[in-house]
């Protein structure tokens, strides 16, 4: 029997803040943050990532943040091209469809965290996953909640995922 093709995936790290979050954060919130994490999984030569559009994909580190901040090996996986994309087209169809997206509790990182064990059986870092509840356990946190819950992210540059012609 032929041992199974495995294809490498990857954790792309960026944080949306460009160093602001580690220079302000102490004086803001009270403790250091050393970024605003919005992640995504690549995998069969593509970058996939969920924002309020809903999940989306493009060529490694094409949208407009450009080249991550950090690259972290998830590990490999045996789950071919053609099954994760009927996977992230059921994910799109269910918990990751664009109105589901919330800054604080259903995010690129939660997506990333899914398909991250779904490919490899691995978590992504904590660090990016408990981010939320650093920034929310707070007083400023709590203060700015209210406006934080009204902000929708998505990244510009990406394709839809699982909808002919990027239809929605």
């Amino acid at each position: 029997m032929e041992p199974p093709n495995l294809y490498p995936v990857k954790l792309y790290v960026y944080d949306l803040s460009k160093g602001l979050a580690r220079r302000l954060s102490p004086i803001m919130l009270g403790k250091q943050l050393e970024g605003i994490w919005h992640t995504s999984i690549v995998v069969h030569k593509d970058e996939f990532f969920f924002g309020s559009g809903g999940i989306s994909s493009c060529s490694p580190g094409g949208t407009l943040l450009g080249p991550p901040d950090t690259v972290v090996d998830v590990g490999n996986t045996e789950v071919t091209e053609e099954i994760f994309l009927e996977y992230l087209s059921s994910l799109g169809e269910s918990l990751f469809r664009g109105e589901a997206y919330n800054l604080f509790e259903h995010n690129c990182n939660t997506f990333s965290n899914e398909v991250a064990q779904f490919l490899t059986g691995r978590k992504i870092p904590s660090y990016i996953t408990d981010l939320p509840s650093e920034v929310l356990s707070t007083p400023f946190g709590q203060a700015l909640r209210p406006f934080l819950d009204s902000i929708q992210i998505q990244p510009p540059g990406g394709n839809s995922v699982g909808r002919p012609n990027g239809q929605s």
